[in-house]
Order: structure tokens, then sequence, then C-alpha cells
């Protein structure tokens, strides 16, 4: 197990194991490439958002490695442990620098390969969605550390991300979500870390996972979607739903609270199987973790940025099984939804 102190924390976690991985040689993606070229050339005049353009998107997806798509499929279906880790996918060349301030939205034609590498991917997984609140919706998000940032529980900062199902105050939150690093942290540390639900219940009582059922707990609503005026929180809900072999998840465990003793008491129960489930990896240009979002929470270890434009940059996307249940807060043919509030 390797060992990260954060503060007076420490999280503990094992590799990535190889049956949660798939390795990709550069031979496998010559196929993929030629797509994502000639898609550019036939898109680039276009939103990302645009209807055509993620047909076009899902169709160049076909071209992805067999044994990648198989794999996509089989997490689909069955997730299991809750996360895939994809190595070897194509990252932009030129890589432009690491912006080292809050620039709003990037262009997608300068960032074609990966835009549309993880849109694919994505598009076998479900549909992309984004949320008008945060990154102005746009549907791949950039990921960097900003000044000033460095303790938000937010995409922003630096300090250590604590577990957290994505967007969990969120009534359609996403159903997966990526991270595809196109450039590492200096010192090669920031650690993203993961476990899914089915193996943290296993060591837990039965008395915690009936607590863990009932609606006794609310989340804060992030600063990213509502500012920093007062706190807003969901109304109660239970952490765990579903059958009791194979439960859905939805914590978070810096913006969750229980409303009584025994469900905070199990609220931290919880936190601690979980972290004795984790499994982490420092990601490398040309990684993608995707997370199944229902069963499994994610983190990050802390990093120290230098804000010299060679950060770490992760980009992120989201999709949902189905978005039909999210049209009364999306426009017609739209993919983000509008605001919580």
């Amino acid at each position: 197990m390797s060992e990260v102190r954060e503060s007076d924390r420490r999280l503990r976690y094992a590799p990535v194991p190889p049956e949660m991985t798939v390795a990709l040689g550069p031979d496998e993606l010559t196929g993929f490439r030629t797509a994502i070229t000639r898609l550019k050339d036939d898109h680039e005049g276009h939103p990302l958002g645009d209807p055509a353009t993620l047909t076009a998107i899902e169709i160049a997806a076909g071209h992805l490695p067999t044994r990648l798509l198989a794999r996509l499929i089989e997490f689909r279906t069955v997730s299991g442990a809750g996360a895939l880790l994809i190595k070897g996918l194509p990252v932009d060349e030129p890589l432009p620098a690491t912006p080292t301030y809050d620039v709003g939205s990037l262009p997608w034609p300068p960032l074609a390969v990966s835009t549309i590498a993880q849109v694919g991917v994505m598009s076998v997984l479900g549909e992309v969605l984004s949320y008008a609140d945060e990154k102005n919706g746009d549907l791949v998000q950039d990921v960097y550390p900003v000044r000033g940032a460095e303790s938000r529980q937010e995409n922003t900062g630096s300090e250590l991300l604590e577990l957290h199902v994505e967007d969990g105050f969120h009534p359609f939150r996403p159903h997966y979500l990526s991270l595809y690093c196109l450039r590492d942290d200096h010192a090669r540390t920031a650690t993203t870390v993961t476990a899914s639900i089915g193996d943290a219940v296993r060591r837990l009582p039965k008395q915690w996972i009936e607590v863990l059922r009932q609606p006794l707990f609310r989340i804060r609503y992030s600063s990213s979607f509502v500012g920093d005026g007062p706190a807003r929180y969901t109304a109660r809900l239970p952490v765990l739903t579903g059958p009791d072999h194979d439960p859905d998840l939805c914590v978070d465990f810096h913006a969750m609270e229980g409303v009584d003793e025994r469900s905070r008491l199990a609220l931290a129960e919880l936190s601690g199987a979980m972290r004795a489930a984790l499994v982490g990896v420092v990601l490398t240009p040309g990684d993608m973790l995707v997370v199944d979002n229902r069963i499994a929470v994610h983190g990050r270890t802390g990093f120290r940025p230098r804000y010299d434009g060679r950060d770490r940059w992760l980009r992120r996307c989201f999709a949902v099984s189905d978005l039909r249940p999210s049209r009364g807060v999306r426009d017609k043919d739209g993919r983000v939804c509008g605001s919580i509030l």
C-alpha cells in the first residue's frame, strides 16, 4: 500500500490493478487518429454541443480499438470495481501551456484530439451532459490549479480533494465521469484515488448499513454551482439505495452531514470503509480514468502547483445513461442542464 500524508490525514491506497486497466499501443489508434482528423476538418466551425458534431464523434468512436470498445461496453453493463483506467490515448501536439488563471471556456478545435477521444469514449457509455452553473456549461471542462484557490474543495484546488461522488447534490448528477490527463504535475505526486461501494459495504456492520439507507443526510451545494453566499442544502436523502447485493451510492465526505448523532457515526464508519478500499494512480499524459458515479467515489491527494504554464492539466467530461429524465431543464436537443437554483 502507498501512503500520502495531507496535513494530519493519511490516505492509504493500492495501485489500480491490471484488471481495471486497458493499456493501448500506438499502432491500435491509427484508424481513430484518421477519424479525428477527418472530423475536425468537417466540424471545426461548429460548437462541440452541436447535435451533428456529437453524432459524428459517436460514429468516430467506432474506430477505437475493438478491445477498448469491448471493455467499455462491459463497464457500462456491469461496472464492478466502479472505475476503469485507460492508458495510451492520444494527446494534442503541440500542447498549449497550462492556463495559470481561470480563463473560462477554451475552444475545442485546438484540442481536437483529446476532445474527440474523450467525448468518443464517453459516448460509448452514455450521453454526454453538462451543467450551466459550472464551467460555463462546457461539455469538456479544463481542470487545472488556480492561484488563490489552493484549499477549495473544487476542481481549481491543489490541496487534498476529499472523497465524493460528483455533484451528489444535483437531481441529474452524472452517471459517469472521465478525467483525461494532458499534463501531469511537476513532481508526479498528484494521485487520483477511487473506491466502489461494493468493496466498502462488505466492511460495514449491518447496523450502519441500515442507518445509511435512511433519509438522514443532506449535502451542501458546491460553491462552483451556487457561489460563495449562504450555504444551501439538499433535502434529506439516504446514502445507500438499491438492492443489498449491489447498492447505489450518494456521498460527499466534505459536503455531506448527518442530521443526528447516529447518522454522523454511520457516515464516519462509511468513510473508513471507503478509505480502506481505495486504489490510486498518478495520471500521466494519455491516461483517462473513467468512474461510475453511481457506485464509486473519487478524490485526489495534494500537489504543489508552480503556475508556470507546466502545471497539471486534466480534462473532465460527464455522461448519463439516459437524457430523458433531464429534458425539463435542457433546451431541445441540448446537453446543458439549466441552473439548479
